[in-house]
């Protein structure tokens, strides 16, 4: 079930959090870019007081303990929620109904 997940993640693209277990530590905001067999690349980004560091790491599959990813994120400091009337016209989706006659 994990490598069905993980190879889903991989070929999705998206962002996820990797606890490995052997390490006992977690990697975040990390992309699956590749599994074959039980390995799985995990690339990732660590910043550390005026330098980025892109990391890319080969694990096995067994050695990872739990993925997360995040569904969705609200901002604290602004109260607004952006809805759909708040886009531009140009990008605003009108829905069709069976009824309506154009």
């Amino acid at each position: 079930m994990l490598h069905r997940k993980v190879y889903q993640f991989c070929t999705d693209g998206r962002e996820v959090c990797v606890f490995l277990r052997d390490q006992q530590r977690w990697i975040d905001n990390a992309r699956i870019v590749d599994v074959e067999g039980d390995l799985v690349t995990i690339r990732y980004e660590t910043e550390e007081e005026d330098e980025i560091s892109s990391w890319e790491e080969m694990v096995r599959l067994e050695s990872i303990g739990a993925i997360s990813q995040k569904l969705a994120s609200v901002s604290r400091t602004s109260p607004d929620i952006n809805v759909s009337e708040d886009c531009p016209e140009a990008e605003q989706i009108y829905p069709r109904y069976p009824d309506a006659q154009d």
